[in-house]
């Protein structure tokens, strides 16, 4: 028996619950579509049409002013995290962690990159060595 499509029945107000009127918005306008993994969404061809437009946008606006972009590796070693754990404590309970490469258990566990921050600082570190070495204007674009 196939599984029936289902669609947001009522628009929750704006004023009783924002975030739950965002998620009727963008569910009804069928932009995103929830994946199998908890916490992960499906961008659908509208929604993914409607950011690349608003990319193009912001891309062009930033690069007038000298922005480049960088992008961050997925996973962040879980010392690094902890250099950040005040910053982080909020995204803690949901972080995920990669505990095995292959069939070989890794020597330190990584998360999934719940935000960038502590990857730019050690990018940072690496790159700038005096204020000669400044501005650093970076844009990254993210999934």
């Amino acid at each position: 028996m196939a599984k029936e499509k289902k669609l947001v029945e009522a628009i929750t107000s704006m004023e009783e619950d924002f975030a739950q009127w965002y998620t009727d918005v963008v569910k009804k306008a069928e932009l995103i579509e929830y994946s199998s993994v908890r916490g992960c969404m499906i961008i659908r061809p509208t929604g993914y049409a409607i950011w690349e437009n608003i990319q193009k946008e912001l891309d062009a606006a930033f690069k007038a002013t000298g922005v480049e972009n960088v992008y961050m590796p997925m996973f962040i070693p879980e010392s690094l995290l902890q250099k950040e754990k005040d910053h982080v404590e909020g995204f803690a309970p949901e972080v995920a962690w990669v505990t095995q490469g292959g069939l070989e258990p890794l020597q330190e566990r990584l998360c999934v990159r719940p935000t960038s921050e502590t990857l730019f600082c050690d990018f940072y570190s690496k790159i700038i060595h005096s204020y000669r070495d400044l501005p650093k204007v970076y844009n990254q674009w993210c999934s």
